[in-house]
């Protein structure tokens, strides 16, 4: 009895000891899947905060301009490219950019899967451009029109 409490309480110490890791110190192999998104544009961030409601914490979302978002861009993309004209969905193996993005997004959430390694909360940055219904239209005909995949260097 006493050794199955103590190996209850080791499992969740070594969660929170986990948890209170930076997502900074971490490999990007350990973070993935991630979510990148325009955090300047209001409707890129209503879609990640749905995102972020449907799949929990098994998803990393972060923005394109923020610290983070900018480390994790240039360990995945080449230096001369643009990531930021499309939100782009990172698995293990590929990086997938606008309409490419959708299904393999709609696929995790709806399988469910897990996070091997709990990652903090990353708070949603809720950007103020583009809130116009004429922005809206711009945005999904971007989507509609963007679709890029890229297979992922070894990290």
């Amino acid at each position: 009895m006493i050794f199955s409490v103590l190996g209850a309480n080791k499992k969740l110490f070594h969660k929170i000891l986990i948890q209170s890791k930076s997502i900074k110190d971490m490999k990007i192999r350990d973070l993935l899947p991630i979510l990148i998104y325009d955090d300047s544009c209001y409707h890129c961030s209503k879609f990640a905060s749905i995102a972020k409601s449907l799949a929990g914490k098994n998803i990393l979302i972060v923005g394109h301009y923020t610290d983070i978002g900018k480390e994790i861009k240039s360990e995945i993309f080449p230096e001369d490219y643009d990531s930021t004209r499309m939100f782009w969905f990172v698995t293990d193996k590929t990086a997938y950019g606008g309409r490419a993005g959708v299904l393999p997004l709609i696929s995790f959430i709806l399988k469910g899967k897990s996070r091997k390694i709990p990652v903090k909360d990353v708070p949603l940055i809720y950007g103020n451009d583009c809130k116009t219904t004429r922005a809206f239209f711009m945005r999904v005909r971007t989507l509609l029109s963007n679709s890029q995949k890229i297979p992922l260097k070894q990290f």
